[in-house]
């Protein structure tokens, strides 16, 4: 009977062991438990570390294109006033510049060019900005989102004028432009194409970049017509790569600038935005 017994106390000592042992591991994962665990949480990592890595790409992407388009990508050829890629630009564009603004058509002309999504210089006359009417029609041309040019206070030939003549004729145009729209006027177009090496002189000390012309023919009384103007300007002999457009502030012109600007984009031009032009020239 006590042997009985000890059989019996001995067994019921192993069965509370080995429910007091699963009690104390219930609930704690396996070795390949474990293992599975460590992986979910690798992955998670990566995962996590990935996403991370895509918001800070998309976060720095808008940066690097903003910095991309402050770059410049075409320059001025100062021997036939072209505009010139750099790098790998598109090589068929065209500038379209406005002389003698803002007249009477000016502002007109501007919201055409708006809707056509067609960038331009607008070259200004101080005598047009005089009053205060006059220099609303301005700033608003410049809030379209147009690049304003110098073209002289009064329109001289600037070779018929004093040194102290011509710089009165630029810089106090650039002081009443930046006065109007808080900005000077980075690039400058003597009247007749007419410069001088003292004009030179101030365009390089007022840093802008001077230009003439390809072609234009809106003065010729023979294109002082919408289809005459329209033709002329989308077919003209002289139509090449960079070529830099002229057109003044006439009705005529305003008529025809929305079939120039379509005629143009049908031949594969594209209206280059001044603002990606270099301040410098060769």
């Amino acid at each position: 009977m006590r042997i009985a017994g000890l059989y019996i106390c001995v067994f019921f000592v192993i069965i509370l062991t080995a429910c007091t042992d699963f009690s104390a591991d219930e609930g704690k994962p396996s070795e390949l438990e474990k293992e599975e665990e460590n992986k979910l949480a690798d992955h998670s990592n990566v995962q996590e570390s990935k996403s991370e890595k895509n918001q800070t790409d998309s976060d720095e992407k808008p940066k690097e294109e903003a910095v991309s388009l402050s770059v410049p990508q075409y320059k001025i050829n100062a021997h036939n006033w072209t505009i010139e890629p750099m790098n790998q630009a598109n090589l068929k564009v065209v500038l379209l510049t406005i002389d003698d603004a803002p007249d009477k058509n000016a502002l007109e002309m501007a919201r055409i060019l708006k809707k056509l999504s067609a960038p331009a210089i607008f070259f200004v006359n101080g005598h047009f900005i005089d009053t205060p009417e006059e220099a609303n029609v301005l700033k608003e041309i410049h809030e379209l989102g147009f690049v304003i040019g110098n073209h002289t206070y009064s329109h001289p030939n600037l070779k018929s004028l004093s040194e102290a003549q011509q710089y009165k004729e630029i810089v106090d145009l650039n002081d009443r432009v930046e006065e109007i729209i808080g900005e000077r006027p980075k690039f400058f177009r003597a009247p007749f194409g007419s410069i001088t090496d003292y004009s030179r002189k101030i365009d390089e000390d007022e840093n802008m970049v001077l230009m003439n012309w390809t072609y234009g023919y809106d003065w010729v009384k023979e294109y002082q017509s919408k289809e005459a103007l329209a033709d002329i300007m989308v077919n003209s002999p002289y139509l090449v790569k960079g070529a830099n457009l002229l057109m003044h502030d006439r009705e005529w012109t305003k008529e025809a600038l929305e079939d120039i600007v379509k005629g143009l984009k049908n031949k594969g031009f594209t209206p280059v935005d001044p603002a990606l032009i270099s301040m410098e020239i060769e």
